[in-house]
């Protein structure tokens, strides 16, 4: 009974999340297209001449997608919206130049692209009067526009990711209140350059007409990705709009955050009763995890050992921004702490008979069909780009080996009867320290992994539930493995940048 109710709960909160969030789009005109190699979607009213053009900018390992939310809300109230995919992002094959090292060729690279976007902007109903929006790396590269180029109105710089914000004009810069001091830093170091250093936040300073208007707010409750959904950044964005275009508040937010956590808790909630439709491959569960002693140093010894391994050796073996890092990383962490397991808590042979061929491949497919296409599918549509093209198939190989080596050896210790509570929770704290402690080793290439560890943590959450209902289910670990280690794999490899050089 309690597994058909969960069923029903979650089949209703999916299609009443997605329900809502495709009703913010009603009425709207919402076109496809390529400029070149880049894709780019323009959001407008249907039957409206929008007010002016804003081009939306996304940040590093982002896509298009990403600003659907002040697509939409510009796009309600009267504004034609462009979104776009930069070189090596999202579905841009392109890949980014100078991704590697060279910062200037990729700076000049995404400037070209936005170039592109806005002279495609400009031929547009209401291309007189051209916004720019850009988020973190986004928002460094609509700041630099502006600053080198007549004809922009206004920037609003989301989580802005530079020093130097002094000429654009009229600036507004909407930090989340829960991002890096670092970065509010940046924010009032532009606020002061009109406003004094006594300026506040909250405050516009300067003028509209003379270009020199300046605004900086602190989104509530939002870090880095979630000032791309706060009501905050939404509201403030629109204003700093009308009051350059001299409209008048027309239309409603888009407030698809609360929808997209009702969705994503609908789909976890259906694992569970998806989960009990596998076959049972053995009689008997796996045996009792090692003591807490010994799975602390199993785990733990290879958390301090693995960063400090790599750290001297050169690991860009794929096209992938930090995908060859990452897959290195976890797979000679999955390789360590199996032969940590075997010294130190060899696992009692199986009374169990090896499990049919048929239902092994049943449950094996099964399950990581759904830990794949559950996420992606939404993700794809609703947050950014979840899809593989050929530039990013190596990428995903390579992650998937690394990440398979990892998970089985976490998988296979973790899970048991009797259950040591807390054991993955531990392990997979385990795992974020050690690509911390890699990040402080080598901060000028691999900084981006602090930015992602949220990301990461909500991966090794939600995966290591659907991990725990497919092992109770089927006895088998390996199939919790196998399914979580393709589609983590696939996440990092369809949103990491793609790079050349």
């Amino acid at each position: 009974m309690l597994i058909r109710l969960s069923a029903l709960l979650a089949v209703l909160a999916i299609a009443l999340a997605s329900w809502r969030i495709d009703q913010a789009s009603a009425g709207l005109s919402i076109e496809h297209g390529h400029l070149g190699t880049i894709p780019f979607t323009l959001f407008k009213r249907q039957h409206d001449r929008p007010a002016a053009v804003v081009v939306l900018a996304h940040g590093f390992a982002g896509s298009q997608q990403m600003m659907q939310p002040l697509a939409v809300t510009l796009a309600n109230h009267g504004y034609a919206a462009i979104t776009f995919d930069f070189p090596g992002h999202g579905r841009n094959g392109t890949p980014l130049p100078g991704g590697r090292g060279d910062h200037e060729v990729s700076v000049r690279a995404l400037l070209s692209a936005l170039d592109a976007v806005v002279a495609y902007a400009r031929g547009l109903p209401g291309g007189d009067r051209i916004v720019l929006v850009g988020h973190s790396m986004g928002s460094d590269i609509v700041v630099r526009y502006a600053s080198a180029r007549a004809g922009i109105a206004a920037t609003v710089a989301l989580s802005l990711f530079t020093k130097d914000a002094s000429r654009p004009r009229n600036l507004l810069i909407v930090d989340g209140a829960w991002e890096p001091e670092m970065l509010h830093d940046f924010g009032r170091a532009a606020l002061a350059q009109v406003g004094g250093a006594a300026a506040r936040d909250g405050v516009t300073y300067g003028d509209f007409a003379a270009g020199s208007a300046r605004r900086l707010v602190l989104a509530q409750g939002a870090e880095h990705i979630g000032v791309l959904y706060a009501r905050d950044t939404l509201a403030e964005t629109v204003a700093w709009a009308n009051a350059v275009a001299g409209q008048a508040p027309d239309g409603a937010l888009d407030r698809r955050g609360p929808w997209l956590a009702l969705l994503y808790a609908g789909i976890v909630l259906l694992a569970w009763p998806l989960s009990r439709l596998l076959p049972r491959l053995r009689a008997t569960p796996p045996g009792p995890p090692p003591s807490w002693p010994r799975l602390l140093a199993i785990a733990g010894l290879p958390a301090v050992l693995t960063p400090l391994v790599l750290w001297p050796l050169p690991t860009d073996i794929v096209p992938l921004m930090m995908g060859g890092y990452l897959a290195l990383h976890f797979a000679l962490y999955g390789a360590l702490m199996l032969v940590a397991r075997r010294l130190l808590a060899p696992a009692a042979a199986s009374a169990s008979p090896p499990p049919a061929t048929r239902p092994l491949v049943v449950a094996t497919l099964a399950a990581s069909a759904f830990c794949l296409l559950s996420i992606a599918v939404p993700t794809d549509l609703l947050v950014t780009s979840y899809r593989l093209d050929a530039g990013r198939a190596t990428s995903f190989v390579a992650l998937f080996v690394g990440l398979l080596l990892y998970f089985a050896a976490d998988e296979a210790m973790v899970r048991g009867v009797p259950a040591r509570r807390g054991a993955g929770a531990v392990t997979g704290a385990l795992l974020l320290v050690s690509l911390g402690l890699a990040v402080a080793l080598n901060p000028s290439q691999l900084f981006f992994l602090l930015i992602i560890l949220p990301a990461m943590l909500v991966y090794l959450v939600v995966y290591g539930l659907f991990a725990r209902w497919i092992v109770a289910r089927t006895n088998l670990p390996l199939v919790g493995a196998i399914g979580v280690a393709l589609a983590i794999a696939w996440g990092i490899a369809a949103t990491f940048p793609v790079a050349a050089g």
